[in-house]
């Protein structure tokens, strides 16, 4: 499972954060137009690609699949959109919704989005006030990381590992589950997600003695783009 770890050295916390996204596919109903039914042809090949080729078999990605055929396709999509501007009607939408649960639904959707070029959004927490993480003006598909949320906290090592969709709610309160001297320098609003917080920075009211959220980040498990699960020690 893709993860983030964090690390806490008296009352500083370092953590490690995965890259591991999970993905939200989205297919597009079919219509008359002969444009729109190539279109729809398309997605189906990329859909045909995630599920029959690339797939771990033990962890089947079927059940992260959203198209708009699904009833709950409205809901996934919507329940991280966090600017109302982008949750009208005319907004357009994914073709596809993937939302990743294992290491092994990232690298299918990679391999997939790459060999049929297809465009892909990835979305943490959703506060994004220009809605990049889930709005395009072309035709996309998403990765949302809302499953990938696991949150491990070691205080004999002062460290954790976080992945990718949790919250900063999340990761304060299982801080404040071990211990009551420890803290972690981020946001202020708690659902805020980890990944998109992090890589963008992250600034906190801890800022001014203990620098942003990436300062800390001292270890991440990462999919590249060439679908490699690598693990990154920048302390070496």
């Amino acid at each position: 499972m893709p993860k983030m770890r964090i690390i806490y050295t008296h009352n500083k916390i370092h953590y490690y954060l995965s890259l591991l996204n999970p993905f939200v596919l989205v297919l597009l109903s079919l219509l008359c137009s002969p444009s729109l039914s190539a279109a729809n042809s398309a997605h189906n090949t990329f859909l045909h690609c995630l599920v029959n080729h690339y797939s771990d078999l033990s962890h089947p990605i079927t059940s992260s699949i959203f198209t708009p055929n699904n009833a709950l396709f409205s809901s996934v999509l919507q329940s991280y959109i966090r600017n109302l501007r982008f949750n009208t009607t005319t907004t357009r939408k994914p073709f596809l919704i993937i939302t990743a649960s294992h290491v092994s639904h990232v690298q299918s959707t990679i391999v997939c989005a790459q060999k049929h070029n297809k465009l892909m959004k990835i979305r943490s927490g959703g506060h994004d006030y220009e809605g990049v993480s889930y709005v395009a003006e072309e035709p996309f598909f998403l990765l949302d990381m809302f499953n990938l949320r696991a949150i491990e906290i070691d205080i004999e090592t002062e460290t954790a590992w976080v992945q990718a969709g949790a919250t900063l709610g999340e990761i304060y309160h299982s801080i404040a589950q071990k211990s009551k001297i420890h803290a972690f320098p981020a946001g202020t609003c708690p659902t805020v997600g980890a990944g998109g917080h992090i890589s963008g920075g992250g600034y906190g009211s801890l800022m001014r003695k203990y620098g942003l959220s990436i300062d800390h980040v001292i270890d991440a498990q990462i999919v590249d783009a060439q679908v490699k699960f690598l693990e990154s020690n920048f302390i070496a």
